[in-house]
């Protein structure tokens, strides 16, 4: 966790050993599984330790919006520490690796580690920059440049985290889940990520996505990583 908190605000050492005292109750999760879910009420905050989650609701016909996709160093259910009740789902997406850390135990970190909670409300204010990048998107870019931006947004993320290599990232996502969090067709993702891949932008192998033109990507996608706030990484973006 802390690794994706010093990537937002200077901690200190103090701040950083804190975080890593803190008392975590690991589980596994099998893939497509609910870790929470709309109308709950949580008494632990959880942490992606590996592999991928996903933010969801459930519309009356059954169909799904996936919300954010979460990965290895996330929180995402932070707001629980405040929100009584849970307004949306979180399901794991692959087989993953959760820490819990209870609500009272979080309280009291922040109470006594000032840094510390001005790291979490930071990171709760990115996040809802990153829903606002979302909503844009999904309102008035083409369907390409969604995906593209959703691409391009995921490099800067995962490579924040140290798992990204060079231009190169593990997306272990399917298309059906890229089309409902994008809101597109699976037949419409496919068809999106074939151009992309004619036009030599990316390439894909073994669910992983190789970025060959970063710049033309970034174009595409008329991505601004801003929002997302990071202090630094390793990618030269220019």
């Amino acid at each position: 966790m802390h690794t994706r908190l010093s990537k937002i605000i200077d901690l200190s050492v103090d701040d950083r050993q804190a975080l890593a005292e803190l008392p975590v109750i690991v589980r596994d999760y099998a893939a497509d599984q609910d870790i929470v879910r709309d109308g709950d009420h949580p008494q632990h905050c959880c942490i992606v330790l590996e592999g991928f989650t996903c933010r969801y609701k459930v519309i009356s016909d059954g169909r799904r919006q996936i919300l954010a996709f979460n990965i290895p160093g996330d929180i995402p259910d932070l707001q629980s520490l405040h929100l009584r009740v849970m307004d949306h789902s979180l399901a794991t997406l692959v087989p993953s690796r959760l820490g819990f850390v209870a609500h009272q135990h979080m309280r009291e970190l922040c109470e006594r580690r000032p840094g510390i909670a001005a790291a979490m409300w930071r990171e709760t204010l990115i996040d809802g920059a990153a829903f606002r990048a979302w909503i844009t998107g999904m309102g008035r870019l083409s369907a390409r440049a969604r995906l593209a931006h959703l691409l391009c947004e995921l490099l800067l993320r995962l490579d924040a985290v140290g798992l990204a290599d060079g231009f190169r990232y593990k997306l272990p996502l399917t298309q059906a889940e890229l089309g409902d969090a994008l809101g597109l067709s699976v037949v419409h993702v496919n068809r999106i990520l074939q151009d992309l891949r004619a036009e030599d932008i990316i390439a894909i192998d073994r669910r992983a996505v190789n970025i060959l033109d970063w710049n033309g990507l970034r174009s595409i996608g008329q991505f601004e990583p801003a929002y997302l706030h990071l202090k630094y990484g390793s990618t030269e973006l220019d």
